[in-house]
């Protein structure tokens, strides 16, 4: 497979997405190509690179790191799944983010805790465990914004359940970095609300959490 024909390989979805990530691995050369591939007008184009390039941000982040400014842009899109994706790749990149551009963006990533739609703040909460243990200079607050998920408005596309669903993912990210967390009586305060959640497996997370850090 050549840089001539990798896009047509990902339309054909002939490989998995773990196998094209292993081809890359193999050659970095082609990475620019996946990079275009994003930008594609054929969606199986677009997503297939998308779940490589998510892929390779968690395997080698420090290849992705040039193209930071490309995630960023991202962010921006008018396709929500490319939005989440570049969620995801962003949180990968924080452990290499020697320019701190993270740091830039903070605002901009966690503004879409404001987002109308559940999978959108679900990803910003389920990425922040992972960025506040590669930044513990942002773990406040990160830790002050997650403590506020339980007031997130519910809209037609985040519902009561959804808020839900979004609080027990604020628990697994709390329990990424709690040792990094300095107000932890508010965290466990919180958490403790939880075991009264009406989300059977939220109330689960919360009874297993207290009982690891409590």
């Amino acid at each position: 497979m050549n840089e001539t024909n990798i896009l047509q390989e990902i339309e054909n979805k002939k490989y998995t997405k773990e196998e094209l990530a292993n081809r890359i691995k193999n050659n970095f050369d082609l990475l620019p190509e996946i990079i275009n591939g994003v930008s594609s007008p054929k969606a199986s184009v677009r997503y297939g690179c998308g779940n490589v390039l998510k892929i390779l941000s968690e395997k080698d982040p420090e290849k992705l790191y040039p193209y930071i400014d490309f995630f960023i842009d991202l962010l921006d899109s008018n396709y929500r799944i490319l939005i989440w994706l570049a969620m995801a790749v962003i949180a990968n990149l924080a452990e290499v983010d020697t320019d701190n551009k993270f740091d830039e963006i903070f605002d901009k990533y966690y503004n879409f805790l404001n987002s109308d739609y559940m999978v959108t703040v679900a990803n910003v909460v389920g990425n922040s465990g992972k960025i506040a243990k590669a930044k513990p200079h942002l773990s406040g607050k990160i830790t002050n914004v997650l403590l506020n998920v339980e007031k997130i408005k519910t809209t037609p596309h985040l519902t009561d359940e959804c808020r839900n669903v979004i609080i027990e993912h604020a628990i697994s990210s709390f329990d990424d970095y709690y040792d990094q967390i300095q107000n932890k009586d508010e965290v466990l305060s919180f958490v403790k609300r939880q075991l009264n959640n009406s989300r059977k497996t939220a109330k689960i997370k919360a009874e297993k959490f207290l009982k690891k850090n409590s």
